[in-house]
């Protein structure tokens, strides 16, 4: 039965492949630089838009950050209403009430200010915007008939890459699961990557942020679907995070390492989009749902583990990440057990715990099966898990 269940999944995993190059993949205008939220702000005043709903969080308006952007929006001559009602991992209710409030004031296009949560609640909305249907009725693959209002990006954390991938994903708190919705329409036209509102982010946030970023680096350059294009962008996103996380982890307002952590953020977030990610992805997803532990923090705990598992058949793979930040070895496998050691001390010195301490060891089975039920749907993964093989790896994170 494993045999067969592997074989399937190969056998999807190649039909994607194939069917992705059909698929419009699409890079956003971007802005760089500490005079980009201007720029993309000039930008959306060039376009005839109306009036523009600002979506993002309490905690950004309170820290000032969503005033700069309004600031900035008032001298470009646009319009603009605030939405903040979006909280981690934001829920059906929470988009539903942000459509309401673009409706309610006759907005015509979306700014995502924020962080991943903020971003995948702003593509949803002005998804439902111009489709008129139940959130419910677009998730899954390919659900958008009409493009959706015009929608930006700008991001304030350096982690997910939301503002250059087609993924949305809300969580749904009685089915304790994370919905996902994927769809080219769903690519921001236009981002601006503006170190200087990210100098303000807590350290825990830096980390948990930054090894999210490594993780899509890391996963989309093992993809067994990876191109020539998405490795050099995984590859250059890698180098960037080991260089300049623990500098931005520690000194805040570095701006040469926060603008260089918002760059290897997108660059992880293009390769991805194309290449996927894998079974770091689909665990922490998990216990997001669960537990709701942050995404980034989630990922960053899991990763080392996932690689431990996959050297195997992507030794050679680990080796070249090796290259890239400078790691020597004897062979292929020392170079490889050195980058995962890499990646244990880079997590370390950035205070990621080794362990879960929300995990429960009850919930270890059903978690298991929920995560490789998304991989095995949908992620081309180098080396093919088993459920007692993600059940051991899940036990190894129990606090206790």
């Amino acid at each position: 039965m494993f045999a067969l269940k592997r074989f399937i999944h190969n056998l999807v995993i190649v039909i994607g492949k194939s069917l992705s190059v059909l698929v419009p993949m699409k890079v956003p205008i971007t802005f760089v630089g500490a005079d980009s939220t201007a720029q993309l702000c000039q930008a959306i005043g060039q376009t005839g838009t109306k009036k523009l709903l600002l979506v993002t969080d309490a905690v950004l308006v309170k820290l000032g950050i969503v005033e700069r952007v309004t600031g900035a929006l008032g001298a470009a001559g646009v319009e603009w209403c605030v939405y903040d009602g979006v909280e981690p991992d934001p829920t059906f209710a929470q988009v539903q009430e942000g459509v309401q409030r673009l409706r309610s004031e006759g907005c015509d296009a979306v700014l995502a200010v924020g962080g991943g949560s903020s971003m995948d609640a702003s593509k949803l909305i002005a998804a439902i915007a111009t489709n008129d249907k139940p959130l419910a009725k677009l998730e899954g693959l390919f659900k958008l008939r009409k493009p959706t209002v015009p929608l930006y990006a700008l991001p304030t954390t350096a982690g997910t890459g939301s503002e250059a991938t087609m993924v949305a994903v809300v969580s749904d708190p009685a089915a304790m699961a994370k919905k996902f919705f994927i769809d080219p329409k769903l690519f921001p036209s236009m981002t601006a990557l503006d170190a200087s509102l990210m100098t303000g982010l807590p350290p825990a946030m830096t980390a948990a942020t930054g090894m999210d970023a490594l993780t899509h680096a890391i996963e989309s350059y093992l993809s067994v679907s990876a191109t020539e294009e998405t490795e050099k962008l995984s590859a250059a996103a890698v180098k960037m995070v080991f260089n300049n996380l623990p500098t931005a982890y520690a000194t805040g307002d570095d701006m040469k390492a926060r603008s260089a952590m918002a760059l290897a953020s997108f660059y992880a977030g293009v390769a991805f989009t194309r290449a996927s990610v894998g079974y770091v992805h689909a665990i922490a997803h998990q216990l997001g749902a669960y537990y709701k532990t942050p995404h980034g923090l989630a990922n960053a705990i899991v990763l080392p583990r996932v690689l431990e598992f996959s050297k195997g058949p992507a030794v050679d793979r680990l080796a070249q990440l090796a290259d890239v930040i400078g790691i020597e070895g004897a062979n292929p496998t020392e170079k490889a057990d050195r980058f995962i050691e890499a990646v244990k001390a880079l997590g370390a010195e950035v205070g990621i715990p080794v362990r879960l301490d929300s995990l429960k060891r009850a919930d270890i089975t059903p978690i298991a099966k929920r995560a490789l039920s998304e991989a095995h749907a949908n992620y081309p993964v180098p080396r093919y898990m088993g459920l007692d093989d993600c059940e051991k790896l899940l036990g190894s994170m129990l606090s206790a």
